[in-house]
């Protein structure tokens, strides 16, 4: 082997040592990204069997961490205390007050049937949890409906079909000029 071809030999092995060494940096420098890409907020992936019929929505990861938008109270025949709380994006638009609200906004309404403190005699208190409601906002996907998806979810099973059919009806009926959202942010 001729000197010249040892020496094509050896840049070309300190070429791919390079670019592997660049590879590995570049991997452990994007994988922590990606993964919280992954893993921000927003609608679980769950099974088809844990969305909602018509909108395909589902519970979102870790929706119990997010910020409160209202608290409201329900009066007979369900007796219920909720709290509508919001992803980030909705947590914005309120306070910024951008309606109507922009794709990506998540509203989950929890309730809770009512009951009395037994510590505090004048205090209500959420007793055993009914339902968690979802609407999802992406313009696109859901435009025959104002563009919000639904869910509606007892022990985290999504409600049948029929229920499911009644979320827009009722939202564009009283709420439309509020892009069919009920929940004003709480002072």
């Amino acid at each position: 082997m001729t000197p010249i071809e040892t020496e094509t030999k050896r840049t070309a092995y300190m070429m791919a040592v390079t670019v592997a060494v660049l590879l590995i940096v570049v991997l452990l420098v994007c994988v922590p990204y990606l993964v919280s890409i992954a893993l921000a907020e927003g609608p679980a992936q769950g099974s088809a069997a844990d969305a909602s019929p018509i909108f395909g929505v589902t519970v979102p990861r870790d929706y119990k961490r997010w910020e409160l938008i209202a608290p409201a109270e329900e009066a007979a025949p369900l007796d219920e205390l909720r709290a509508v709380i919001g992803n980030q994006t909705a947590v914005d638009a309120y306070q910024a007050g951008q309606f109507p609200f922009p794709d990506g906004t998540i509203l989950v309404k929890r309730a809770w049937k009512r009951k009395q403190s037994p510590e505090f005699g004048s205090a209500t208190i959420p007793g055993a949890a009914t339902t968690v409601q979802v609407m999802v906002k992406d313009s696109r996907k859901y435009a025959a409906t104002g563009g919000w998806g639904f869910g509606r979810f007892v022990n985290g099973k999504p409600v049948d079909e029929a229920q499911h059919r009644t979320c827009f009806a009722c939202h564009e009926a009283r709420a439309k000029s509020r892009d069919y959202v009920f929940t004003r942010l709480a002072p």
